[in-house]
């Protein structure tokens, strides 16, 4: 089958839900109001709260939550055949993601900025709260310390990505003055950072960079994750136009260009699929679809990580609530366009059957290695770009997707401990909660040795500790509709499928865990299931008081807002 099938309709989805399902959402379930006071406008303080641009503000949210994830989901889970992680994918982002994103957005916005963790001490209780915190931070932890070796391995392997990849940042922090500080037009600033960072590209390509070992008395890995922490740290303290929104700003442009290679490319060359739709030939040892597909595939179809972006800094930075939806829903769409594109690539960037089975001859054996490989060669055939420049340009993508989710991730773990000290009745100023953050997270990275994999040990608990996050985020979102009177199953219905999905995986995975003798991690994987049990049933007894509660109006928030989280 021709891999335009797959963009063709792929596309058309994508789009249906962005114009017709979102336009529903916005004015019939969430009623965005132009005229709201948002908390970037209310608490403006040049820092976290600043009003933003749409469209700045959509690159800053789309490339956090996007990161590496939707790259290596889907990745690896065509290896039960390229239907099931298709629609996953596109039905996924349309009915899940948007509704998902847009309203954890719209829920935050209506309570000052404060992130979905505080928020549930409002619609579900202080119980609730608690536990919620907890989930989060692991949740974050887990993000930024996998990450960190994702872009040190692909730092190493891929050496003409370390320009581009430190270069971004210089870009990035011009971008920032151009933007706030020189008054220059945005479609200017934004060809001219474009133009520089494939310029980066196309240097680091002619001057790949490989560290000499050792540097500076450590190996290179060591001096990769320590270098990337030290950047995490200081970009999450610095005011968010300086460098954080910029550079998310210039990445997603950045990468809708690349997508456009990649799917220009595909329309060029036509290649064919060579993955079999269904695998019923799986390697030995890879788990059943059910229901690891849909924990699997989180970024990118629906992701509990997502909630706590749009609740943890983008909710900050929106200049009017009815640019939600450009913002929240498009975010996501953007997000299923690339997990998209990494179907694409994985199942027709190689020539035969057999060259795709040499790949996938184990689960998890795909991920990023297959995107960079087999997009690479689907550029090659269709623009006649160089294998090594079409390889430097899917990395580099990789790279800084990657690097603005994990600084976004340092962010939003210093919020999540400066509000775990609200809770405590402490005050835990910026400096000391970045600190805790990353001595936590170096701690974890260098756990399992210097080379830095630590920051995987347990990263297998990603994919059902974040999408039980996405269910009670849903869970929060539903409980306001309620209150308010409003139409609550857009919410529920994937409420209700992703939490019996995360849980039966989490089921599951406690028997894996407990097979291979990994104590701890069986052990933060009870925790996490205990508290998702709690959390869900504190927010059923929620759904049912909302139903018996007078219906809630503007006022009604404005009136709480000071009560949130108490």
């Amino acid at each position: 089958m021709s891999s335009l099938w797959l963009l063709i309709v792929g596309l058309a989805m994508l789009a249906g839900g962005y114009l017709l399902y979102s336009r529903f959402l916005a004015g019939r379930v969430y009623r965005l109001d132009p005229e709201f006071t948002t908390p970037a406008h209310e608490l403006r303080d040049g820092v976290d709260f600043v009003p933003t641009n749409k469209y700045v503000l959509w690159g800053h949210h789309f490339t956090s939550v996007a990161g590496a994830a939707p790259i290596v989901g889907p990745a690896v889970a065509v290896i039960w055949g390229w239907l099931p992680a298709f629609l996953w994918v596109t039905l996924g982002t349309v009915f899940f993601a948007g509704m998902h994103d847009l309203g954890a957005l719209w829920a935050s916005v209506r309570n000052r900025g404060r992130s979905m963790g505080m928020l549930s001490g409002r619609y579900i209780g202080a119980r609730g709260r608690n536990l919620f915190l907890v989930v989060i931070y692991l949740l974050l932890l887990m993000v930024v310390a996998a990450f960190a070796v994702v872009i040190k391995n692909l730092l190493l392997s891929t050496p003409s990505a370390v320009i581009p990849a430190w270069g971004a940042i210089v870009v990035a922090l011009v971008v920032g003055q151009m933007i706030y500080r020189w008054g220059v037009s945005l479609l200017l600033t934004t060809v001219l950072g474009v133009a520089a960072l494939y310029g980066l590209i196309l240097l680091g390509d002619a001057y790949p960079i490989t560290l000499p070992d050792p540097v500076l008395g450590m190996s290179p890995a060591t001096f990769w994750i320590l270098t990337l922490f030290v950047y995490a740290g200081i970009a999450s303290l610095l005011p968010v136009w300086v460098l954080l929104q910029p550079r998310d700003y210039i990445n997603g442009v950045q990468l809708f260009v690349g997508l456009a290679i990649l799917y220009g490319a595909t329309l060029l060359s036509a290649p064919d699929v060579v993955a079999p739709a269904v695998n019923d030939q799986v390697p030995a040892g890879t788990p059943g679809l059910l229901p690891l597909l849909f924990v699997t595939i989180a970024c990118g179809a629906i992701s509990g990580f997502h909630g706590m972006v749009s609740s943890g800094t983008s909710s900050k930075q929106l200049d009017g609530e009815d640019d939600a939806r450009f913002v929240g829903y498009f975010g996501a769409v953007g997000e299923g366009l690339l997990a998209l594109g990494a179907i694409i690539a994985a199942t027709a960037g190689y020539a035969t059957l057999a060259d795709w089975q040499a790949v996938y001859t184990a689960f998890n054996e795909g991920g990023v290695a297959a995107f960079v490989q087999g997009g690479g060669s689907i550029i090659n055939a269709g623009l006649g770009i160089p294998a090594s420049l079409s390889a430097t340009i899917l990395a580099t993508m990789a790279v800084l997707f990657a690097a603005t989710t994990m600084d976004t991730g340092v962010r939003l773990q210093r919020f999540v401990v400066q509000e775990i000290g609200e809770v405590l009745g402490l005050r835990v100023g910026k400096y000391l909660a970045t600190g805790i953050v990353l001595v936590i997270a170096v701690g974890l990275t260098f756990s399992a040795g210097a080379g830095g994999d630590g920051g995987m040990r347990i990263w297998p608990l990603f994919g059902t500790t974040n999408q039980l996050l996405a269910s009670l985020t849903l869970a929060i979102v539903a409980v306001m509709l309620m209150r308010k009177g409003r139409n609550p199953l857009p919410a529920l219905v994937p409420l209700a499928f992703v939490f019996v999905m995360a849980f039966w995986a989490a089921i599951l995975q406690l028997g894996t865990l407990r097979d291979s003798g990994d104590w701890l991690l069986l052990g933060i994987d009870v925790v996490i299931i205990l508290a998702a049990v709690w959390v869900g049933l504190e927010a059923v007894l929620a759904m049912r008081d909302a139903r018996r509660r007078p219906v809630e109006t503007d006022e009604d928030d404005r009136r709480a807002l000071e009560d949130v989280g108490s």
